[in-house]
């Protein structure tokens, strides 16, 4: 599993590097705000896939004595850095430059370009165009097979629709290539609106305009990225209908007589960290104790794939 995630993202990341050139050789011949825009875009979805890596690689060492729990948190770390170091500075630089176009004027208007060893003229703008729909085929592949993982989840867990997807899963790898992917996409649609509408009117501004909505689209994805990995990073428990659902494993088992403390924690991306203080029939012998507490740990696993490690305190 970890090995198919680690292709999808190299993949991603090598044309997502890809992409990023071609956006900038549209830049340097047309001199357009949305193209530098999404050059910016595709630069921070390239460092994106560099420190998903990181955090897959890191993320996935043994548990030692330092970090008896493992480094599964390392990626939500590495995500969070993403939305911090990558997408806020290259969406603030995006915007930045996408004002300036407003303010103190475009580019002016198309270019001409010759094509390598010949003699043939043509307008430089429709550069921008195959490389904006390229981008737009490449983005609509990654986005569906991010979207087949987060409705996969949605079913197995019972989800009612994304929004709740997003508050609850702790998959911070799709949760980050889904709304790259989808942020991706509508920046190249606008980007490719924008150069369209300035290259039929003329009109710099809808080419600057669209280069200042791409910058803010990448700083509120950082702001949500970085949310989302907050809570990952600080020790979210278990949503509550799921950790009922758990709970009511122990409370109902025979021998139970009260479930005194259960607490639940992701330690890493689909890693869950479950600990119970639980009461048993005063009349029951250790060894009997013990096997329940062996058969309660089992149960608990097999009730949710994510249970990694389960700690059961018999109460006195």
């Amino acid at each position: 599993m970890a090995g198919n995630s680690t292709g999808v993202v190299i993949a991603a990341l090598v044309a997502n590097g890809a992409i990023a050139v071609l956006k900038f050789v549209g830049f340097l011949l047309t001199g357009s705000p949305a193209m530098l825009s999404e050059t910016y875009h595709s630069i921070s979805d390239t460092g994106n896939q560099v420190f998903l890596l990181v955090g897959i690689r890191y993320g996935g060492r043994d548990a030692d004595q330092r970090h008896p729990f493992g480094y599964g948190k390392a990626q939500f770390f590495y995500s969070f850095l993403v939305s911090v170091m990558l997408f806020g500075i290259a969406g603030w630089e995006a915007a930045k430059h996408g004002y300036n176009a407003i303010v103190h004027g475009g580019h002016g208007g198309p270019r001409t370009a010759t094509l390598p060893f010949t003699d043939v003229v043509f307008d430089a703008v429709f550069v921008n165009y195959v490389v904006l729909l390229g981008a737009i085929a490449f983005e609509l592949y990654a986005f569906k097979k991010a979207n087949d993982e987060i409705r996969r989840q949605m079913d197995v867990h019972d989800w009612d629709g994304y929004r709740e997807a997003f508050r609850h899963t702790s998959d911070v790898t799709t949760l980050t290539a889904l709304t790259e992917d989808f942020i991706a996409l509508s920046g190249a649609g606008i980007a490719l609106f924008g150069v369209f509408l300035t290259r039929t009117t003329g009109n710099h501004i809808y080419d600057a305009a669209s280069a200042l909505i791409i910058g803010i689209m990448l700083m509120g994805f950082a702001i949500a990225l970085a949310w989302e990995n907050k809570r990952l990073l600080l020790g979210e428990s278990l949503p509550a209908p799921e950790e009922q659902k758990l709970r009511d494993v122990v409370a109902e088992w025979e021998g139970v007589t009260e479930l005194v403390d259960f607490r639940t924690v992701y330690f890493g991306p689909g890693r869950l960290l479950v600990t119970a203080d639980v009461a048993f029939e005063k009349e029951l012998a250790t060894e009997a104790i013990d096997g329940r507490i062996t058969d309660i740990e089992a149960a608990l696993i097999e009730t949710d794939e994510h249970v990694r490690k389960v700690y059961i305190e018999p109460e006195l």
